[in-house]
């Protein structure tokens, strides 16, 4: 039994071993939405922080601050999908490598 063993595996993980084909299919689903959503992250975070750095409290009067705070929860919304595609990705690599 390695540490990937599905005894004592949680809902989603036992769902996930069940059924590969719709493993797949989300994984691949979460690798689109996590590329999406840090497709630009990086350029759009710094002009951000650029513009509050420059313009300081009329960039946050103007939305600066709500907007950097969005484009962290987005990071942290891609993190999520990440996430769920690495347990969907070693998950099927579990049930590619275990004997039935």
């Amino acid at each position: 039994m390695g540490p990937l063993s599905s005894i004592g595996a949680t809902p989603l993980r036992k769902f996930l071993m069940r059924w590969p084909a719709l493993t797949f299919v989300l994984m691949g689903l979460c690798f689109l939405t996590f590329s999406v959503l840090t497709l630009n992250l990086v350029y759009a975070l710094q002009a951000n922080i650029r513009l509050l750095a420059e313009h300081g409290w009329q960039a946050v009067m103007d939305g600066g601050l709500q907007q950097l705070v969005e484009l962290l929860a987005s990071g942290y919304f891609g993190v999520a999908f990440y996430l769920l595609f690495k347990t969907c990705e070693s998950t099927l690599v579990e049930r590619l490598l275990t004997k039935p």
